[in-house]
């Protein structure tokens, strides 16, 4: 995998094993704020309409734009938001990037693909044409039969690999020796596995209680937290620039999954260091102590119960 995400363009999918693949989009995020003095409330259809109405004319057109692509959702409490704070938010994605390919006209005036790009210079394509939408996208103005709305945009920081990947280079300056060594506190193995690599998963059940009620489209039991460990950095950098822009699909089905991706700022991997490592026997005991706790507490209760005075 790592060498097919290596060369990898940012319009191709990646395709994984069991029908999955990793599908090229572009995600926005907007926000709306009131752009008047009108304290009518935000009609979620109008403005979502509006909006689908002003992507798809002159001058942004974009080609392939359904109506699921394009959520909007109004903030709770909007009477008690003062008049700079945002009053509804909303997700774009740009699903269909073949545009972005050069095609040229035959004969018989029809379109076919011109001669291949370079990677890079698709990838240079694509990251113009994703800062000309964003900034013709920024601060337009929506007017909704007299209340206006001022919208901005933001691309997820999870979608920005360029961004992240100085971050990181920022952060670990000083231990970064070459792209062919292993990124010491990115990538190093904890002491304690014997295994090349190392992957942790564990689920969120938090996570749904800390939104406010504006992803309601979200499945709070497919929540999860996945912790990756790589011992070669550009394994690594392959696969955080595989994973930027992308959401996960499977052959002939609808359904999307987008996610969250980061690099390590904590310390995870290297904190797992130093934590003591439990043998089977004192696992095993532990868990039948807890069982003999449990059953001796439970007897104690029914006594008291069947002997009360």
């Amino acid at each position: 995998m790592s060498a097919a995400a290596a060369a990898l363009r940012p319009t191709e999918p990646l395709p994984l094993p069991s029908g999955l693949s990793l599908a090229p989009r572009l995600k926005l995020l907007l926000t709306f704020f009131r752009a008047d003095l009108s304290v009518r409330p935000v009609d979620e259809w109008q403005l979502k309409t509006a909006l689908l109405a002003f992507l798809r004319d002159p001058p942004l057109s974009l080609p392939v734009l359904p109506d699921s692509d394009l959520s909007v959702r109004t903030l709770p409490d909007l009477h008690k938001r003062r008049r700079d704070e945002p009053v509804a938010s909303g997700v774009l994605h740009v699903r269909d990037l073949s545009f972005l390919r050069p095609r040229r006209r035959n004969g018989d005036d029809e379109e076919e693909e011109a001669e291949e790009m370079t990677r890079e210079q698709e990838e240079e394509k694509y990251f113009q044409w994703r800062s000309s939408l964003v900034e013709k996208l920024a601060g337009i103005e929506l007017n909704l039969e007299g209340v206006k709305f001022r919208m901005s945009v933001e691309i997820p920081p999870s979608d920005d690999f360029r961004a992240m990947k100085k971050s990181w280079e920022n952060f670990y300056a000083s231990e970064l020796l070459s792209s062919r060594n292993p990124v010491r506190k990115i990538a190093k193995r904890p002491r304690h596995h014997s295994c090349p690599g190392n992957l942790n998963i564990s689920s969120d059940d938090e996570w749904g209680a800390k939104q406010d009620g504006t992803n309601k489209e979200i499945i709070s039991g497919l929540n999860c937290k996945v912790w990756v460990q790589f011992e070669n950095y550009d394994d690594f950098n392959s696969a955080m620039q595989a994973l930027c822009g992308r959401s996960l699909e499977k052959e002939g089905s609808r359904l999307k999954v987008d996610y969250e991706v980061t690099w390590d700022h904590e310390g995870f991997f290297r904190n797992a260091q130093y934590e003591p490592v439990r043998s089977n026997l004192e696992e095993r005991n532990s868990s039948a102590h807890g069982r003999k706790k449990h059953y001796t507490s439970r007897i104690e209760s029914d006594h008291r119960k069947r002997f009360r005075d």
